[in-house]
């Protein structure tokens, strides 16, 4: 897993021009805004890591999670957020599972 940007996919590094990129947001549902405001956000292959793929985003639990920790970690140091912070936020802890 890389780093957050623009141009190339947070998965797997590509720039997107076989597979356009997406925006995906760390936190769905209720908690859209949020990863908006707080750029918790990905930008993904649209095929390959977003939707359709057997470890995208949106099929993989394991590596959704991997995205969440990622975004937990963010939060909380550009924010000097402590754990329980972090949870009044987004309603739970992502660091420490597998």
């Amino acid at each position: 897993m890389g780093v957050a940007t623009d141009n190339h996919c947070f998965l797997c590094g590509r720039n997107g021009t076989a597979d356009p990129l997406d925006t995906h947001h760390a936190f769905g549902g209720s908690r859209r805004k949020k990863s908006d405001k707080y750029g918790l956000t990905v930008r993904l292959c649209h095929n390959r890591c977003h939707i359709f793929g057997s470890e995208s985003a949106h099929q993989n639990a394991s590596t959704r999670l991997k995205i969440q920790q990622w975004a937990q970690e963010k939060i909380m140091r550009e924010q000097s957020w402590d754990t329980e912070r972090f949870i009044r936020e987004f309603g739970r802890n992502y660091l420490g599972m597998e």
